[in-house]
């Protein structure tokens, strides 16, 4: 642990709102930051404790939970939520932190036009500085990727309905990575599975530790990820950097991919766009591909290495 870091972990019988309250008025914090919205342990209570206690310096980090495409997602409870929490003005006097301007406009939209959000990026770890690798790629077969939990929110039966739509385009491989958050809606995925063309392979390969994500990634030639919303998405950024092309949607802040030839970011009510783009990748050789691979790299790497995000969250949190 890090000197300058303290961490308070709590057992599941000692999380309460007293203990909660407890532990906040020790540490009499200056800052405040809120990670997520609907948690009740760690979004409502802290928050509903801050506001007793008069705090003055509070942040919501929304994570990407305001979206309209998240909101729908269990809609009728978190507009219940959402509804209430501005009849008891819970969010009145406070801070959002949203990480892009589509995100801003997300969370003004739920809040109201008064909502006080400020924008900083998110900063990701810092990758160890590698060369990008080659990867053997032939015309006519794609290996595709998934990293992320199997929920609605990730999509991933969306992803497969688009595979299903894939008969006739070279030789698909695709390989799911991440926990089971929701069993009927693993079900769901598993019988689109059980139709999909000869062409295309779908395999489930469980979670994967985080310190194993980049090397897996160097084995495949795109991240496949079309998400109903991110905040950031690290695992695009880790794409990036481990010089894999991505296919997501365009409900994260990564846009524009195309015209700069690392991926695809497209419209969740287009299902052809993406089948598009998994022929345009099915089809690439050798060298186009390692060229779309390189401009990959070099994108994540003038990402991690820009100081103008660092100095936003600085001037966010003072």
């Amino acid at each position: 642990m890090e000197d300058n870091l303290q961490v308070y972990y709590f057992s599941s019988d000692q999380l309460n709102y007293q203990n909660l309250s407890e532990v906040i008025k020790t540490l009499k914090p200056d800052t405040v930051f809120v990670n997520g919205i609907y948690s009740f342990y760690f979004s409502l209570l802290p928050l509903l404790i801050l506001k007793r206690l008069k705090h003055q310096n509070i942040i919501i980090s929304a994570r990407g939970m305001l979206a309209k495409s998240a909101i729908e997602v269990k809609g009728r409870k978190k507009k219940f939520f959402l509804k209430a929490a501005q009849l008891m003005g819970l969010y009145k006097g406070i801070r959002f932190h949203a990480t892009h301007e589509g995100e801003k406009q997300d969370i003004v939209k739920v809040i109201g036009a008064k909502a006080n959000v400020v924008i900083a990026p998110n900063l990701p770890k810092k990758a160890v500085a590698l060369a990008n690798e080659q990867r053997p790629k032939h015309k006519g077969e794609l290996k595709l990727i998934s990293v992320a939990r199997i929920s609605p929110e990730k999509n991933t039966k969306f992803a497969l309905e688009v595979l299903e739509r894939c008969e006739g385009i070279g030789s698909i491989k695709f390989d799911i990575f991440g926990p089971v958050y929701n069993t009927n809606y693993w079900n769901e995925c598993q019988e689109i599975i059980q139709r999909l063309p000869l062409n295309v392979i779908v395999n489930y390969r469980g979670s994967l530790k985080s310190e194993s994500v980049a090397a897996t990634l160097k084995n495949y030639h795109a991240l496949l990820m079309p998400t109903r919303g991110e905040n950031f998405g690290h695992i695009i950024l880790e794409s990036f950097t481990a010089g894999c092309p991505v296919i997501i949607s365009d409900q994260t802040p990564w846009q524009n991919l195309s015209s700069l030839s690392i991926g695809f970011d497209l419209p969740l009510t287009n299902i052809k766009e993406y089948i598009k783009a998994i022929s345009f990748y099915t089809e690439m050789k050798q060298e186009e591909y390692d060229f779309h691979s390189e401009l990959a790299y070099e994108y994540s790497q003038k990402f991690l290495n820009d100081e103008q995000a660092i100095k936003q969250n600085h001037l966010m949190l003072h």
